[in-house]
Parts: C-alpha cells; structure tokens; sequence
C-alpha cells in the first residue's frame, strides 16, 4: 500500500506564507507526476499545480505567488505559498500517480486546512 501524509495547514495572516509538504510512503516502484488539489467550502476540488520531473504547471489564480517542487529521493512535494488571499482557504490535497508492485494508481493524501484571515 502507499500512503500520502500532508502537513504544513494552518493560519495565516493575508499576505503572509505557508509551506505544504506531502510525503510519499509504502510499497513505492516510481512515483510519476505529483500535484497538489484545493477545496474550498462549497465548491469542487481543483488543482493548484502539478510536476511532472521538472515542468510544472499551475492554475491561473495562483501563478506568481505559489511554486510546487519535489524532492525524489524523499518522495516528497512541497507547495511554497506567498502573498495569500483570503481567496486561498481551503482543504489543500495531495495527489500523486505511483508504480507499485500492481501496477500504476493514484493516490491522495486526507488533506490539510489552509485558512487565510485577520
């Protein structure tokens, strides 16, 4: 089995930082393409940004203030959020594409709340 862990949620301030880590354990071959999802309340789960190797890609809303990275020799992504909103609270989920022993399957984390107030 594989297990996705988030941590990093809490409370900040607007215009304040936060940094999301997700680590990847169990039964691991590879791990493909890694991402992190949003969703906020009373709306669906969204992606924030993905990467895949080295080439990342990220939703409109969150160009310029967040940069997602990868760590593979510890199975890990990171999400580095700057300049926050109000706008960006929500559960954050992890997600990742991994190779094990069966085959390829996706895999998300339980989630970590971000919250974003005075």
């Amino acid at each position: 089995q594989v297990q996705l862990v988030e941590s990093g949620g809490g409370l900040v301030q607007p215009g304040g930082s936060l940094r999301l880590a997700c680590a990847a354990s169990g039964s691991i071959d590879r791990i493909g393409s890694m991402s992190w999802y949003r969703q906020a309340p009373g709306k669906e789960r969204a992606l924030v940004a993905s990467i895949v190797r080295s080439s990342t890609t990220y939703a409109d809303s969150v160009k310029g203030r967040f940069t997602i990275s990868r760590d593979n020799a510890k199975n890990t992504v990171y999400l580095q959020m700057n300049s926050l909103k109000p706008e960006d609270t929500a559960v954050y989920y992890c997600y990742a594409d991994v190779w094990t022993s069966t085959g390829l399957g996706p895999y998300w984390g339980q989630g970590t709340l971000v919250t974003v107030s005075e």
